[in-house]
C-alpha cells in the first residue's frame, strides 16, 4: 500500500500528478492532505517529505520525494506508466521532462487554481504567449504521432499525468489552443479522476492568501465556483 502526501487540490499541480497518475493505473493508495499555511510550509512539511515539499510517497518503508521520481518509481512497481514501444516512451519521457523543467512563465502567470475563473490582462497573455505555442506544438505532435486521444496514444501514461495541471490552468484562465489541443485538454478534464479532484478541490475550506492574491495579480476575476 502506498501513503501519497499531498497539499491543496485546489493549488498544488505538483500534487495532482502523482495522484492522478495512480487513479487511473487502479493502484490503491492511501491520500494524506497537508494543506498550505502562509510563508513556508518547510516545517509543516518536512515530517513527511525529506524536502519540507509535497507530493512526496511513503511505500514499504521507501520514501520517494519530487512528482518525477514518484513516476520513475510506480514504472518499476507497476505497467503502464510509460508506453510499451521504445521510440513512444522515449517521446513521452522528453515531454515529461520538458513540462517538470520548463513553461516556467505559464507557471509564474497562471498558477493552478480549480475554483476560479480569471481574465488576464492582456500583457500577461502577450507573456504567456511563447509558452503557449510550443505547448500547442508538443500536444499536437504527440497526438498526430501517436493517434491519440492520449498524448503518446491510447492508454494514459506518466505524460499525461505531468500536464494534468495545464488542463485545469486552461480551465481557469480561459487559455485558447487548436482545435486538436483544446480536445485533449476537454479529454483530460472529462476523466472521472479529474472530476474527482476538481469537485473535492471546489469542496476545501482551506484559503491560503498568497496562493489567492497571485492567482489575482495577473488578471480580472470573474468567477469563484467555491
Amino acid at each position: 500500500m502506498y501513503d501519497l502526501h499531498i497539499a491543496n487540490k485546489n493549488y498544488s499541480s505538483w500534487s495532482l500528478r502523482p495522484w492522478v497518475l495512480l487513479k487511473q493505473l487502479g493502484v490503491p493508495f492511501t491520500e494524506h492532505m497537508h494543506p498550505f499555511g502562509p510563508g513556508s510550509n518547510w516545517q509543516a512539511f518536512r515530517p513527511v517529505s525529506p524536502t519540507g515539499k509535497v507530493p512526496c510517497l511513503h511505500a514499504d518503508g521507501l520514501v520517494v520525494w519530487d512528482s518525477l521520481a514518484i513516476a520513475e518509481y510506480l514504472a518499476e512497481q507497476h505497467q503502464g506508466v510509460w508506453p510499451t514501444e521504445p521510440a513512444t516512451r522515449a517521446w513521452a519521457r522528453s515531454a515529461t521532462a520538458e513540462m517538470h523543467s520548463g513553461f516556467a512563465t505559464l507557471r509564474v502567470v497562471c498558477s493552478m487554481n480549480c475554483g476560479l475563473r480569471i481574465q488576464l490582462h492582456e500583457a500577461e497573455q502577450a507573456r504567456i504567449q511563447s509558452d503557449l505555442s510550443r505547448l500547442d506544438e508538443l500536444w499536437c505532435d504527440g497526438l498526430a504521432r501517436f493517434g491519440g486521444p492520449f498524448l503518446a496514444g491510447p492508454a494514459f501514461t506518466a505524460v499525461d499525468a505531468f500536464f494534468a495541471p495545464v488542463a485545469f490552468r486552461i480551465q481557469t484562465y480561459g487559455l485558447i489552443l487548436s482545435s486538436p489541443a483544446m480536445a485533449y485538454a476537454d479529454h483530460l478534464l472529462s476523466l472521472p479522476s479529474m472530476k474527482q479532484w476538481n469537485e473535492e478541490a471546489l469542496k476545501e475550506p482551506w484559503r491560503e492568501q498568497e496562493h489567492e492574491d497571485w492567482s489575482l495579480k495577473h488578471g480580472r476575476l470573474l468567477a469563484d465556483l467555491r
